[in-house]
């Protein structure tokens, strides 16, 4: 456990759009996840904005009595975007910094649907785990199928001999938030 986040048993950091998506599922899903983590007693670590899904899942979060760490550039938080309601809101000064707080104080990962920057940091904790930094669990919330078409890739990757077979079995995926959780809470249980 690191001594420099809140309080709690375990933190899921979730990685997801600044936007809300052009599909209103995101947004539910978003909502849904925040809430489920929260009710499943697991602290919510993210980015630290108050637009797009980053800010419904929150919002969800923190609505149902659960525990937020935001984490979020000060070039960012200029811009206003920063959420201040959060248990906690850590300023860092670059992009790298945020990244890194972010998987010190989680105990695993989720991926919803966004753009490069959620794939960046979500290809980089697998990276991670992949050369053994970690030994963290991943997760991918697929949104209304949303999550397929990079399956699908990875798999590619992974029959053409760059990826081992095990790097892609151990990404939990599930449609729900609730499924999600429950395969994520088990993985950090180590009953998985």
């Amino acid at each position: 456990m690191n001594a420099d986040r809140p309080e709690t048993d375990r933190w899921i950091c979730v990685y997801c759009g600044s936007r809300e998506g052009s599909d209103p599922r995101y947004r539910q899903a978003a909502e849904a996840l925040g809430t489920v983590l929260a009710t499943a007693g697991i602290g919510l670590v993210y980015g630290g904005a108050r637009v797009g899904l980053m800010g419904a899942i929150a919002d969800a979060a923190l609505a149902a009595g659960g525990r937020v760490l935001g984490v979020i550039p000060r070039g960012l938080a200029k811009r206003e975007v920063a959420h201040d309601g959060l248990t906690e809101l850590r300023v860092v000064e670059t992009m790298h910094q945020r990244k890194l707080a972010m998987i010190e104080a989680a105990d695993g990962f989720i991926a919803m649907p966004g753009g490069f920057g959620t794939l960046e940091e979500l290809f980089e904790v697998l990276t991670w785990h992949q050369i053994g930094w970690h030994d963290k669990p991943a997760g991918l919330l697929d949104v209304a199928g949303f999550y397929q078409p990079l399956l699908h890739c990875m798999q590619h990757m992974r029959d053409q001999g760059f990826v081992g077979d095990e790097h892609v079995a151990r990404i939990a995926v599930a449609e729900t938030a609730n499924a999600l959780v429950e395969q994520m809470a088990a993985k950090l249980a180590g009953t998985a």
